[in-house]
């Protein structure tokens, strides 16, 4: 456990949690859900869920079961979930045209929040903690909000790269260079908010011509993209390639225990995109996703261990005022992006990506 994390908060969780034996599910809701949404809340914030509904979820992966069931525990509405990127959501939200099947969105980089935002398909969320978000860390309307940051670098496998006669890359300009052919994992910026943010935060930061044709010279090396921002460090841990653009956080420690693995924070800086919440407008339980919201964002003994489920405590960055956690780096390494542009220039990004890739093929999750 991250020292950075206090230990009631973990307790907290992990407690609520093993009650009810959620631990390990996925895909799936609780079991237990429609007993625990006839329970009362009790929590300081005295929210408590009237709805008698099941609140659905649409979340990054199965490891948010134990935070949902604290909350089914404290407020009272049982909690269901799939896990899906963010990309895969936001195409699932427009499909739906406004009447989405489920009525909260957890996680997934802003930039499809935020085209999300633009379609009117997300709901208002006012609470009193909603002035404390950084700048580009929420919504004007309060529409979206980020619990956190996704920050891109590099991960390394030495054996391959001995094998191939490659160094190991220090900088993103390393990694054109004609030794790593065929030798890069990437997952796919229109699926992974992960490398969409690699890729916008490099369009920003060189300029849009030199960022084009830098991210060309990027796909000679590259065999084929992946779907989610996991595979690359999945795949290269495997050997199937040497250097992979990857998320940094404690997520990587088990397969880092590896030493012939290592992480590199590239000299140009280190991309990142906020992780965004927000509620589906017209959603069925939009109520009980409203008070998730609120919930999660009111109490720092939440957040706390939200960031031990996450193993990052990247949400310095969207609420400053959280005690009793550090940085996992140095701000200093993060790109200077405008993230306001990352949801208007979405669109355009991927459309043109999809030209410079020249249709590369796209595969399914290692």
């Amino acid at each position: 456990m991250s020292k950075h994390v206090s230990r009631r908060a973990f307790v907290r969780l992990m407690g609520a949690a093993l009650g009810t034996g959620a631990l390990g599910l996925a895909g799936c809701g609780s079991d237990q859900a429609t007993d625990k949404g006839n329970e009362a809340a009790t929590d300081d914030a005295g929210l408590a869920s009237t709805s008698g509904k099941t609140l659905k979820v649409l979340c990054t992966n199965e490891s948010y079961q134990a935070l949902f069931d604290v909350f089914t525990k404290e407020v009272g509405a049982p909690v269901e979930f799939v896990s899906m990127s963010s990309g895969e959501v936001l195409s699932k939200l427009k499909a739906e045209g406004g009447k989405p099947s489920a009525d909260l969105w957890f996680g997934g980089g802003i930039d499809s929040f935020i085209s999300a935002a633009d379609a009117g398909l997300l709901e208002r969320v006012d609470f009193d903690r909603a002035q404390s978000f950084a700048p580009g860390f929420k919504s004007d309307n309060n529409d979206w909000f980020s619990k956190g940051a996704t920050v891109v670098g590099f991960i390394a496998n030495n054996d391959i790269l001995s094998e191939i006669g490659a160094s190991v890359p220090k900088s993103w300009a390393d990694l054109i260079e004609p030794s790593y052919k065929d030798e890069i994992m990437m997952s796919s910026p229109a699926v992974s908010g992960t490398n969409y943010a690699a890729v916008a935060a490099l369009l920003q930061t060189m300029g849009e011509d030199a960022g084009w044709e830098y991210l060309k010279a990027l796909n000679e090396n590259i065999p084929f993209y992946t779907k989610r921002g996991s595979d690359p460090s999945v795949r290269v841990a495997a050997g199937e390639a040497a250097v992979g653009i990857t998320y940094i956080d404690n997520t990587l420690d088990d397969i880092l225990a590896d030493s012939a693995l290592e992480l590199v924070y590239p000299e140009e800086g280190m991309p990142y995109i906020p992780d965004g919440v927000a509620a589906f407008a017209g959603a069925d339980d939009v109520g009980d996703a409203k008070l998730f919201i609120e919930w999660l964002f009111s109490s720092d003994d939440n957040l706390k261990a939200l960031a031990e489920i996450d193993k990052k405590t990247t949400m310095l960055l969207a609420l400053p005022d959280v005690q009793g956690l550090e940085l996992d780096f140095d701000a200093s390494q993060l790109m200077d992006e405008d993230l306001s542009l990352l949801g208007s220039e979405r669109d355009d990004i991927l459309a043109t990506w999809d030209e410079v890739t020249s249709g590369k093929e796209v595969v399914s999750d290692s």
